[in-house]
């Protein structure tokens, strides 16, 4: 059995824990127009620094004949990332093309909404169904710093509202919970958003990429930010949407909406993991923490076929058992702890 592309149709593969393929989160490119401290600072990620040319990062027809293959595979949830999305110009025809897959059931893209006011109603019209949006704090001189000085937070709300508009729901705010840095608005911004039917997800800090000096006492456990929430509001659990979810659900008693706690450093969620993410220059990543991946873009440009493609990509998920989170040395030196791939290369 084929596919309108032609590749023979395969059994969804499943890594060495028994974990199938089903998620895949590609990267535009590794451009941002903010420089967060702890991903992009502005210090080494200047003016004169050399990002992918365009030669080097994936084209829509690479990232189109990619996904399709890994549709065919058994994936059926495509999230683009970045850097920053939507600093790609024709980020919507890209989207438009990516919906026409067969087999994608939730089309997502995750953007720090600096310039998505503009671009919300025609990506909704190209088939986007929904959008992350990355939000740690709603104070506005702690928002500017943890952009590097480049994010307005009016820009963003406007974002936001446009996503809501265009029919982008529910629309999710990430918000990364950094001891001494935002932990202390938390509450400000749930409170924002209570009864706007969006909702937020509170994601423990985590040591991604080598740059944000990532310590132990520096993360607030989803159980303290819960402990938290509850002296001010009521809140219940709620099941699963489906299998793997990585955030665990609340609602608040009283209906005004729904909390998502992420929990990669206290509560690992690796044994249910079914994600993998393309680099904007086509390398194939396994686990958001990982050391090295594999390039599908130089077969590709050197003659692959779709179905050896496949097969690469099916032999690659074969070979995986990555548990970081569930190894993670949060009693090591920093020093000591092996070199990841860059947060900014391969989306959150």
């Amino acid at each position: 059995m084929q596919n309108a592309a032609g590749v023979t149709a395969k059994t969804n593969p499943r890594d060495q824990m028994g974990r199938p393929l089903r998620d895949l989160r590609i990267s535009l490119l590794d451009q941002c127009n903010f420089r967060c401290p702890y991903c992009m600072p502005e210090t080494e990620f200047h003016a004169d620094y050399e990002f992918l040319t365009r030669q080097q990062r994936l084209s829509h027809d690479e990232i189109v004949r990619l996904a399709s293959i890994a549709v065919n595979l058994g994936v059926t949830k495509l999230r683009l990332t970045g850097g920053e999305p939507l600093l790609d110009k024709k980020v919507a025809d890209l989207v438009a093309r990516l919906a026409k897959i067969e087999g994608v059931d939730d089309l997502a893209l995750t953007t720090n909404a600096m310039l998505l006011a503009p671009v919300a109603q025609k990506l909704a019209a190209a088939g986007l169904h929904r959008v992350t949006i990355s939000l740690d704090t709603l104070d506005t001189d702690i928002f500017r710093a943890m952009s590097g000085g480049r994010g307005d937070l009016a820009t963003v709300i406007k974002g936001i509202e446009a996503a809501e508009q265009a029919g982008l729901s529910p629309v999710k705010i990430n918000t990364v919970v950094q001891r001494g840095v935002n932990d202390h608005t938390v509450l400000d911004l749930l409170e924002h958003f209570r009864g706007s039917g969006h909702i937020v997800r509170l994601i423990e800090y985590m040591d991604v990429g080598n740059r944000n000096n990532w310590r132990l006492e520096e993360v607030v456990s989803s159980r303290e930010s819960l402990q938290q929430i509850e002296t001010r509001w009521p809140v219940r659990p709620v099941d699963p949407t489906y299998h793997g979810e990585v955030a665990r659900r609340y609602e608040y008693v009283d209906g005004a909406g729904e909390i998502g706690f992420i929990s990669s450093v206290t509560e690992p969620f690796c044994g249910s993991c079914s994600r993998a993410r393309l680099s904007a220059d086509g390398v194939l990543y396994t686990c958001l923490f990982a050391s090295a991946g594999t390039s599908l873009r130089d077969p590709m440009r050197n003659g692959a076929d779709d179905e050896e493609l496949a097969d690469i990509l099916s032999r690659i998920w074969l070979r995986r058992n990555d548990r970081y989170s569930e190894l993670r040395p949060t009693d090591a030196p920093l020093k000591r702890m092996r070199s990841k791939v860059e947060m900014y290369r391969v989306g959150g």
